[in-house]
């Protein structure tokens, strides 16, 4: 008989030798094909029902015959651009008019969105230049940390601006009278 030890050593040699290939490795080249044939017929899927997601473009329609519907189909573009810049100001003439305040939101929003991204940004990359100096030389923490504070103070004043011109556009617009 064999000793219990050798025939363990005897059998984990066989089991992991290369003469003994483990089953996981005779089933990758077919699990990969059944894998990515699986991913590709999801894809065609995919593809298959955003197709209709989308609005087909209009087919233009036969143009009719009389004269004036003719003439009225070939406005040149430059006066309907035209109309559309002229709108705002015909609007602007009414007193009943709700282009005004609808711009001023619009205008206020935008104000304030940009003042605040722009500051976001520059005093993200102000504090982080001087992060990376005081990490180099820290006997100058002091001095670049006052000159921080005060460049953050001159940044948020700029988004204090842009807050102040959003709420003149929306609570004290001159534009209205």
């Amino acid at each position: 008989l064999k000793c219990p030890s050798k025939v363990s050593s005897a059998l984990r040699h066989q089991r992991f030798s290369a003469r003994a290939p483990l089953k996981l490795e005779n089933m990758a080249t077919p699990r990969s094909v059944v894998l990515t044939g699986a991913v590709l017929l999801a894809g065609a899927a995919l593809l298959g029902s955003l197709g209709s997601v989308f609005v087909t473009a209009p087919h233009q329609a036969p143009a009719p015959a009389t004269a004036a519907a003719q003439a009225t189909g070939a406005l040149p573009t430059a006066a309907l651009s035209a109309a559309a810049l002229v709108t705002p100001v015909a609007a602007h003439a009414d007193e009943g008019s709700v282009w005004i305040p609808a711009l001023s939101a619009v205008g206020a929003g935008f104000a304030i969105g940009l003042a605040a991204i722009g500051s976001g940004v520059g005093q993200g990359i102000a504090s982080g230049r001087c992060i990376d100096g005081i990490s180099r030389q820290p006997e100058v923490a002091d001095d670049l940390r006052g000159v921080l504070l005060l460049s953050l103070a001159f940044m948020e004043s700029l988004t204090i601006y842009g807050l102040v011109i959003a709420l003149v556009l929306l609570f004290a617009n001159p534009l209205i009278k």
